[in-house]
């Protein structure tokens, strides 16, 4: 009768386990994301949830400025930005890296 019980109790602890696992991965990586977002600063070139690659003009609060093109600004959430580009690597120097050459 004592397997029986311990059959049970691994029957609802294991489901648990695997459930607190994937809640405290994905609470970890939504708090990394947030400080990411909280120490951006002007002059940073970023990546928004939607792929629009910027570099920082401005900051509030609440929204951040992204410089798109010379002279051309547009305003976004700062929630949505998704991610730093590493310095010295432009966007077009990243797609292109694994992208086909005009050579072929």
């Amino acid at each position: 009768m004592a397997s029986n019980d311990l059959s049970s109790l691994l029957f609802f602890a294991i489901p648990l386990g695997f459930l607190a696992y994937v809640f405290l991965t994905q609470r970890r990586r939504v708090r990394s994301v947030q400080q990411m977002q909280d120490s951006i600063v002007v002059g940073e070139e970023v990546r928004t949830t939607s792929g629009l690659f910027g570099r920082v003009d401005a900051l509030t609060p609440a929204e951040v400025h992204l410089e798109v093109a010379p002279g051309v600004v547009v305003r976004f959430d700062r929630r949505a930005i998704d991610s730093r580009l590493t310095p010295g690597a432009s966007p077009s120097a990243q797609q292109s890296a694994g992208g086909p050459t005009q050579d072929e």
